[in-house]
Formats: C-alpha cells, sequence, structure tokens
C-alpha cells in the first residue's frame, strides 16, 4: 500500500501562494516578476526553483523562506516543501509578465 496524499497538489495552487510573496526592493510578486522557473510535485512534495532579480540580493534567504512558508500554508496537501536557488538561466526584466511590466513603468 503506498502512502498518496489524499489532496492533489496542482502547478496552479502553488503559483497561487507564491503570488502572496512579494519581492520587497521591486513591490510584485514572484510569479508576475518571472522568477518561478519551475514547479515539480510529486507524492506530496513540492520542489520550486526560485531565482532572484541578482545574485547579491540581500533578501534571498527571507524570500526562500516566504516562498516556502506560503506554499506550506496555502497548499493542502503539500506535505513537504523545497525551495531551491537557480541561478540558469540568468534572469532578465525580460521575464516580467506584462501586467507586471506597466505597473513597473517598463512599458
Amino acid at each position: 500500500m503506498t502512502n498518496t496524499p489524499s489532496v492533489l497538489i496542482s502547478d496552479e495552487a502553488v503559483r497561487e501562494a507564491l503570488r502572496e510573496v512579494i519581492d520587497p526592493e521591486l513591490g510584485e510578486n514572484l510569479v508576475d516578476l518571472g522568477l518561478i522557473y519551475g514547479i515539480t510535485i510529486e507524492d506530496g512534495c513540492v520542489i520550486v526553483d526560485l531565482t532572484l532579480t541578482t545574485p547579491n540580493c540581500p533578501l534571498h534567504a527571507s524570500l526562500l523562506a516566504a516562498a516556502r512558508r506560503a506554499i506550506q500554508l496555502m497548499v493542502p496537501g503539500a506535505e513537504q516543501v523545497l525551495v531551491q536557488l537557480v541561478w540558469e538561466p540568468r534572469w532578465t526584466p525580460d521575464r516580467i509578465n506584462p501586467a507586471a511590466r506597466q505597473r513597473l513603468g517598463f512599458e
């Protein structure tokens, strides 16, 4: 008998949780900034590949912790959450979604 979670976790549920995490320097959420590079969901485990706008970001530890906490609190069935910091491909403002680009004055 396998131990399967009673709740199916969706990619969109994880993204919605991550939309609650705001980059304090830019005032936009991690998803709209294009900082989420991947989401893997398997047997109640959620793995998020997250990058930052700059490798020297002084808030990296707090952003990773906030992302992990948001998923744990808002995604039923997420028994384990791992947020991995990745640097490839390098983030650029081109990854920001159109609405956030407008709010930030890029367009």
